[in-house]
């Protein structure tokens, strides 16, 4: 009789709705434990999942509750840490007219929040685990031929510098970092005229996330595995 293999753990971060919620649901049906987060008041669909699952409330744009979450997980060990969560602006708004306001809050919860995020919970990752972030093909400086979406994909290719810089800083680390790209998917933030559906996008998006493990170093891909430029 051969050994069973040891249950794989998943922290995901901003898995309440949409992409995130996909995410937990595709990990659960893999029989992987999961840890899911949410906003508070926001948490309902995913005690609707199946499998093993904890529910944990979290707004990353606040560093207290960041660290409130990290010592509630302390001494656990991750073989997934993988961040979700992201908001966008109008998508008229340009960097001519978008407010401050406006920038600061996109800006902080799509590149700051989800870096500081990494940086706290890094350390329960084994060293042969995966930390990934949501990234967008939009963050892409060599894709950008047509503009639109302004604010959004600076604070993606913002979010790709700062992982760059993680990664540099950590060069010698064993553990796989990803920056995925989802495809252009019908999620509340995506649109109904989104080509992608979810059932499209995520199962794949895991499929590569499970292909790149234990290749270290950082790796900007999209949902089919393919390399996206910077």
């Amino acid at each position: 009789m051969q050994p069973s293999t040891p249950q794989k753990t998943a922290l995901l971060i901003g898995a309440s709705r949409g992409l995130g919620l996909a995410m937990a649901a595709e990990y659960l049906r893999r029989g992987w434990r999961v840890i899911a987060t949410g906003r508070a008041n926001s948490t309902d669909p995913l005690r609707h999942l199946a499998g093993t699952l904890e529910v944990e409330t979290v707004d990353i744009t606040m560093p207290e509750q960041v660290a409130a979450l990290r010592a509630r997980l302390a001494g656990r060990q991750i073989d997934l840490l993988f961040v979700n969560a992201g908001v966008k602006n109008d998508d008229r708004e340009t960097i001519a007219d978008v407010s401050t306001d406006e920038f600061i809050r996109v800006m902080v919860t799509n590149s700051l929040s989800p870096m500081r995020v990494i940086e706290a919970f890094q350390d329960l990752v084994r060293p042969n685990g995966t930390i990934g972030v949501m990234s967008s093909g939009q963050g892409s400086v060599t894709n950008n031929v047509n503009g639109n979406y302004e604010v959004y994909r600076g604070s993606k290719a913002a979010l790709n510098m700062f992982m760059r810089s993680f990664a540099a800083r950590h060069a010698d680390d064993s553990r796989t970092l990803l920056l995925m790209a989802p495809g252009w998917v019908r999620t509340e933030m995506g649109g109904p005229g989104a080509r992608l559906t979810i059932e499209e996008s995520i199962p794949n998006l895991v499929n590569t996330i499970g292909a790149y493990e234990g290749r270290s170093g950082l790796h900007y891909l999209d949902y089919l595995g393919r390399v996206v430029p910077w």
